[in-house]
């Protein structure tokens, strides 16, 4: 792993890309990383367009401000690629997780040459699959775990298990279908050839 791996993520107010920033900041804190796992959002409401960042690192971190070249960019609702300029700063070393059944050469139209990996995962099959309902944020943590290799699928999963009994104490019900999401979301990303 390079010394500081840096995730931009792009989504909607509601659809929980804050709250998977914070759960992959944990995750990565739990497996003896440094990190930082931070939204940034004004007086939004439900639907507009949020943006949230992680940092993470093996020797602590001492940068303290929102990430203008990220390795890795997670783009929670694929409304938002032509919008907002998603691609901006990002590493052509690095890698783009899109929530999409959009084809291939739309999307490497709306990037617009973008040069690094291109990376796809319907996130709304996955949590229909599993969970009934559509939370996009489960399936796309598991993504972006799996592209980045910021921890092995292993670790990854057995750290959530303990995050989703602590996060969900008084709702017991719903850890297994979160678990199974992510586990179907690490085999379901694909990348764009």
């Amino acid at each position: 792993m390079n010394d500081l791996i840096e995730i931009r993520w792009h989504g909607r107010g509601g659809q929980g890309a804050k709250t998977a920033s914070l759960l992959l900041a944990d995750a990565a804190f739990n497996t003896g990383k440094y990190i930082q796992g931070f939204p940034e959002y004004g007086p939004e409401r439900m639907g507009a367009p949020i943006t949230a960042y992680n940092r993470i690192s093996s020797k602590p971190i001492t940068i303290h401000s929102n990430i203008y070249e990220p390795d890795y960019v997670v783009v929670v609702d694929d409304t938002l690629l032509e919008s907002v300029p998603v691609t901006a700063g990002l590493k052509t070393s690095g890698a783009i997780v899109i929530n999409t059944t959009k084809s291939a050469d739309y999307l490497k139209k709306v990037l617009k040459g973008y040069e690094g990996g291109i990376y796809t995962i319907d996130a709304r099959k996955v949590s229909m699959e599993t969970l009934g309902k559509y939370f996009p944020n489960t399936p796309m943590l598991a993504a972006i775990v799996k592209v980045s290799q910021i921890m092995s699928d292993e670790d990854f999963i057995n750290d959530m298990k303990g995050s989703f009994k602590h996060k969900f104490a008084k709702k017991p019900e719903v850890i297994d279908g979160n678990m199974k999401a992510l586990e179907m979301a690490l085999k379901e990303v694909n990348k764009i050839q």
